[in-house]
């Protein structure tokens, strides 16, 4: 597709107090600018993050209620037990929290739902069972917002709900004990973008703050250090896209280094079998390699699975599982080809290319898959999709959206015809019964041929500055790493240069192109990946956008450049 390239503007006076403060670079600076600080003091904490920046829990509306009903139930031993999505950051949360209440000695009950059997969300026949079970508290995890029914289906049995999620509440929030989620409205906690997980963690934050208060910790009881537990926080809030800035920043980036040398048998494991070598671990080490493995135990199998392996302390037990998952992984990446084939075919083949956006759906599609494939199917069209496996009367949907359209909000535009939905922005899921699906299909369509324009499908490339060659050198791309990790809201820099003379092109593997690029004098090697089809290529007067990395490929280390579009002659910015 074409894309339309904006380059931020430039703060020159800015850059100048940052370099002489910060001591960094001038293009540099300009990349802290663009990430939205405005002063030395919060630039300095955005490269050094620490758990000090972290806010005060009990900010979160609900917390201090859902606090003391938890110390009660361990004052008077009542039983707890621990429901999450079956998603990497639902299933990381009760880990999380399942191991924090087994460090402290308090026996918990852990339940993930089957994405087949039971769904998303908190359903009243794991209520009955978990009650049955003697539970007299549920405490959710990345889930319960719109659970209203089984909040007061619990509530009948004497069992008191704990909601702790970040999903959007489109009905209000549900009649639990507590809803600890930055989304209600009412909530003072400054920042609403924590994953599931970052919730979870805020909660035993708040709750270790108030054990220590009553005197819990004695000599029988230490008090845990929470820090190792940010390996977790980072594989659920990187895995779930949550964006990575403040308290999400400060967690995946000191949890990348507790990852890298943790003590966790399942994550061990789930490294090796991932093929992660022992060092620095990246976002990029979980968004490709940990987090499709744990989740394709809840897409393909069972979801408790993988909640076995982040719990377990038996190592031999953990590279068990871990081979498991393998196996799983490996069917849901088939499952996955064998569904998008089969989406494409319906979107190129059928009679409404002009619709602003897509409702597929068919009976032999995998209800754990097609979030997935939606993803795909955005990313080669440029449109909303909405995919839905159909299963006797009922079709389960995953809908994935683009920068310029609110999926949650589209959702809630054809609610009649729904029987629930709920999600974020950008990612969505939803029930529908199959005699409304032919009215849902055409009720969306029709709310996004009057939402969005044909502007708003042309992808956006956000430039953080146009350069030359020779400012990308060794220290340069050294400095980038102070940035990261980058994901969601924190991006790769991406840099242009334009009027750059492409030399030469060369296929590599059948699907890269290796670029040889001459710019203001200097020349440089850069890889496109994926871009083979443009060769060949050639000539003067080329935009070339790129990301820039920190080559230490063989015995030498030097400053890549990785192309991320090219645009002819005349079309630069």
């Amino acid at each position: 597709m074409n894309k339309s390239w904006k380059v931020n503007p430039q703060n020159t006076e800015l850059a100048e107090e940052f370099v002489k403060v910060l001591g960094v670079l001038p293009l540099t600076a300009q990349l802290l600018i663009n990430r939205g600080l405005v002063d030395c003091d919060k630039a300095f904490s955005y490269l050094s993050p620490s758990l000090t920046d972290l806010h005060d829990p009990f900010l979160l509306k609900g917390m201090t209620s859902g606090v003391e009903r938890l110390t009660a139930a361990i004052a008077g031993g009542e039983l707890i037990a621990l429901y999450g999505d079956y998603d990497v950051d639902g299933t990381t949360s009760v880990a999380l929290m399942y191991l924090f209440f087994a460090e402290i000695g308090v026996k918990t009950l852990k339940y993930i739902p089957g994405r087949v059997t039971e769904g998303y969300g908190l359903n009243t026949g794991a209520v009955k069972s978990l009650a049955d079970s003697g539970a007299k508290v549920i405490v959710t995890a990345d889930c319960g917002s719109t659970d209203h029914e089984s909040v007061r289906y619990a509530s009948g049995l004497g069992v008191d709900v704990i909601v702790t999620d970040h999903h959007e509440l489109p009905d209000g929030p549900p009649p639990a004990v507590a809803v600890i989620n930055p989304k209600q409205e009412g909530c003072s906690f400054p920042f609403k973008g924590l994953a599931g997980v970052g919730v979870a963690f805020n909660l035993i934050m708040a709750l270790r703050s108030r054990l220590r208060e009553d005197g819990f910790f004695t000599d029988g009881v230490a008090e845990p250090n929470l820090k190792d537990y940010l390996d977790l926080v980072s594989i659920g809030t990187v895995s779930d896209m949550a964006p990575l800035r403040d308290e999400n920043r400060i967690f995946v980036s000191l949890g990348l280094k507790v990852l890298a040398n943790t003590a966790k048998p399942g994550l061990r494991a789930l490294k090796e079998a991932a093929g992660i070598k022992p060092g620095p671990v990246a976002a990029y080490n979980i968004g490709f390699g940990i987090g499709p493995r744990i989740n394709a135990a809840g897409r393909v199998g069972s979801a408790a699975t993988a909640l076995e392996l982040l719990v377990t302390d038996d190592y031999a037990k953990a590279v068990a599982i871990a081979a498991k998952l393998e196996k799983e992984n490996t069917a849901r990446r088939r499952i996955e080809k064998d569904i998008l084939d089969e989406a494409v075919e319906m979107v190129e083949g059928g009679s409404n290319a002009d619709d602003m956006g897509f409702v597929l759906a068919s009976e032999k599609w995998h209800p754990g898959v097609i979030g997935i494939v939606a993803s795909r199917l955005v990313e080669r069209y440029g449109k909303p999709v909405v995919m839905i496996a159909l299963d006797a009367e009922v079709g389960k949907g995953s809908a994935r959206s683009i920068r310029s359209f609110n999926m949650v909000e589209g959702l809630k535009a054809c609610e009649e015809q729904l029987v629930r939905f709920g999600g974020h922005k950008a990612a969505a899921g939803l029930t529908v019964e199959r005699s409304n699906l032919e009215a849902f299909r055409i009720s969306f369509i029709e709310h996004l041929n009057a939402t969005l324009t044909e502007a708003d499908l042309v992808p956006v490339l956000e430039l953080d500055a146009a350069v030359t060659l020779a400012e990308i050198d060794l220290r340069f791309v050294s400095e980038l790493a102070s940035l990261s990790p980058f994901g969601v809201a924190n991006r790769e820099p991406l840099l242009c240069v334009n009027g750059a003379n492409i030399i030469e092109t060369k296929v590599v593997k059948n699907k890269h192109l290796r670029f040889k690029l001459k710019h203001n004098g200097s020349t440089r090697s850069a890889i496109g990946f994926g871009m083979a089809e443009l060769h060949p290529i050639g000539g003067d007067g080329f935009a070339v956008a790129f990301t820039p990395y920190l080559d230490d490929w063989g015995s030498k280390t030097s400053a890549g450049i990785k192309i991320k579009d090219v645009q002819p002659p005349q079309r630069g910015v």
